[in-house]
């Protein structure tokens, strides 16, 4: 499985896209791409003024120079010196300065556009991706930008400039050093390119098996509650023990191949410091060279040295970012199933008329997976209209048609007598006001929840509608009042209390069409009975779809639908439907003994 994952890594194409990402800044990067040179060039530089301090030396000792001569010598070499220091100095200031520019601004540019991309994906993706799994990959992919910038500044262009510098010195003073310099940069060079080719399918493991038990975590920490009612702890612990256990197998591989870059390296290292020792120091014994030649030869091999090291680790790390880029940049490829039209348009809701016109639709292919089969229905202007049914009947996959998350496999969805096909999807749902069967909360105040479905209201109207929705005795008692933080996915409040923060965010939302999924299913009966109230106040003047299992809650709407295997069987107001044989009066039945309160 990993070779076939590995095999569909595109390398090349991984760095065509980050060097795409890199275009805004071309010339901020090539600012910090000289400046970088410029420091290893006078880097060099102060090599030599070594050498001409010891060769002035040895000339003073050996009274071939006058000390006056010398001494000048070592003022004009201390004065070049301060100023190429001051110049480090600057060049360092600068250089990181426009680097963290270049830097910060492609993080940002990623990280929003696959956001952006990853948000906007269907509703389809989000069923089948694990939340934990994506962030990983999201913040793995912005890492490897960093470190593969960070590679290409301080490790490629300094290194080749070097090797050009060098060689270039070295051939006029000794071509023997230079010919041993060469060699053993490039023997150092490709030894590294070769092992981080052949890592290549232990790291591609490593990260699957890491965005594989991220997501388990995500998944586990969502589910805490569940743990903890049945007890669960020592069984989920094993179960992750089980997952990270081959995480650690497959990062240990990956990482082992560290080994085989510090053993090769240091054996080319030594050989190479052998022969770059041994030919300058015997043409120096023979007189062919001055000793500040000889310490110039072994001071630019020790930083080449320093440099070749950075190079080949940050070659690994090359590959390393690639590899990360990969899992990230594969969302780019997925596209989504329900596309808006070019001239697609934004839609504003009038009337609220809604007609489902000879609806078929499965969530997976053939004809006996059907979840709405040639279904017709028609709700009016200001009609209160009940979807009732069985689990699994159909209810609420008319909702998710209404809303796009899907789109018909045949039939046609109308708002005003318009396709729904022909607008804009984000302008569809946001002419849409829901009230779900189960309400998720960001972690962020009452209030700001609340306001999220019209960021624009006043204070007044998010106040008016915590009190619409019975929110407000319980905000009261609260220390923090309407600023109180409702913890990751509303952990903090009760399954009830979440349910009345989604009233009021529909009541504030304010639209012409009203969807009631189950609005009051975590209710007590005393606070169903009050906020119903409230809905039906609501209600007024809207098109309203109600999803209810509570009969008692729907008795009053204009029609109700009775669904049974994708297929409206009946369809009538309450008092005909109890009176008709058939699954609303089996239903009825069984629950008019419970909670019904008219």
């Amino acid at each position: 499985m990993t070779r076939e994952l590995y095999k569909k890594v595109d390398f090349k194409k991984n760095f065509k896209l980050y060097i795409k990402m890199a275009k805004p800044y071309k010339w901020l990067f090539l600012v910090v791409v000289i400046l970088a040179t410029l420091m290893e060039s006078f880097s060099l530089a102060e090599k030599y003024l070594f050498k001409i301090v010891l060769d002035s030396g040895s000339e003073f000792i050996a009274k071939t120079l006058t000390q006056a001569a010398f001494l000048h010598t070592l003022i004009l070499v201390g004065a070049v010196f301060i100023g190429l220091s001051l110049f480090r100095i600057a060049n360092h200031w600068y250089r990181i300065l426009l680097l963290n520019k270049v830097e910060v601004g492609m993080i940002f540019d990623i990280k929003n556009k696959f956001f952006n991309h990853i948000m906007r994906l269907d509703h389809s993706f989000h069923t089948t991706h694990k939340t934990g799994s994506m962030i990983s990959k999201l913040n793995r992919g912005t890492n490897a930008l960093e470190r593969m910038t960070d590679f290409l500044v301080f490790n490629v262009a300094p290194l080749f400039l070097q090797l050009i510098l060098i060689s270039g010195s070295l051939l006029i003073l000794d071509w023997a050093a230079a010919a041993v310099i060469l060699l053993t940069a490039t023997a150092f060079i490709a030894y590294g390119l070769y092992i981080s080719q052949i890592q290549k399918p232990a790291h591609i493991e490593s990260y699957t098996a890491e965005d594989t038990e991220k997501g388990a975590i995500a998944d586990i920490f969502t589910n805490i509650d569940s743990i903890k009612y049945f007890g669960k702890e020592n069984y989920i612990g094993k179960r992750y023990r089980k997952i990270s256990e081959n995480t650690k197998y497959k990062m240990l591989r990956f990482w082992n191949y560290g080994r085989y870059f510090s053993a090769g390296q240091n054996l080319i290292l030594a050989v190479g410091t052998f022969f770059a020792v041994y030919f300058p120091l015997m043409k120096f014994i023979d007189g062919g060279i001055t000793i500040g030649t000889l310490a110039f030869i072994y001071s630019v091999y020790g930083g080449l040295m320093g440099l070749l090291f950075g190079f080949v680790n940050g070659i690994r790390g090359f590959y390393i970012s690639l590899g990360d880029f990969d899992a990230l940049f594969q969302y780019e490829e997925i596209k989504n199933e329900i596309q808006d039209k070019p001239d697609a348009e934004k839609l504003k809701i009038k009337d609220g008329e809604i007609e489902f016109r000879d609806i078929d639709f499965g969530y997976h292919t053939g004809r006996n997976n059907r979840a709405v089969r040639k279904l017709n229905l028609k709700i009016n202007k200001n009609e209160k209209v009940a979807l009732v049914g069985h689990s699994g009947c159909g209810k609420t996959t008319l909702v998710k048609l209404l809303y796009r998350l899907y789109d018909v496999d045949r039939g046609e969805i109308l708002i005003d007598n318009k396709n729904i096909n022909e607008f804009k999807q984000e302008a569809l749902r946001s002419e849409l006001s829901i009230v779900p069967q189960e309400c998720i909360l960001f972690d962020d105040t009452i209030y700001n929840n609340i306001l999220f479905s019209r960021p624009n209201a006043t204070r007044k109207e998010v106040m008016g509608a915590i009190k619409s929705s019975q929110l407000d005795k319980f905000v009261a008692n609260l220390p923090q009042k309407e600023n109180t933080i409702v913890g990751e996915r509303g952990v903090k409040l009760s399954g009830g209390e979440k349910q009345r923060v989604s009233i009021a965010r529909a009541i504030l939302a304010d639209k012409k069409i009203l969807i009631l999924d189950e609005a009051t299913s975590s209710l007590d009966s005393q606070t169903e009975w009050e906020i119903q109230r409230a809905l039906k106040k609501l209600m007024q003047n809207r098109t309203s779809v109600i999803i209810a299992h509570r009969l008692s809650t729907i008795m009053h709407s204009d029609k109700i639908v009775v669904i049974d295997k994708g297929r409206i069987v009946q369809l009538g107001r309450h008092r005909d439907l109890i009176n008709q044989p058939g699954i609303y009066r089996q239903l009825w039945n069984l629950q008019k003994g419970g909670y019904l309160r008219e």
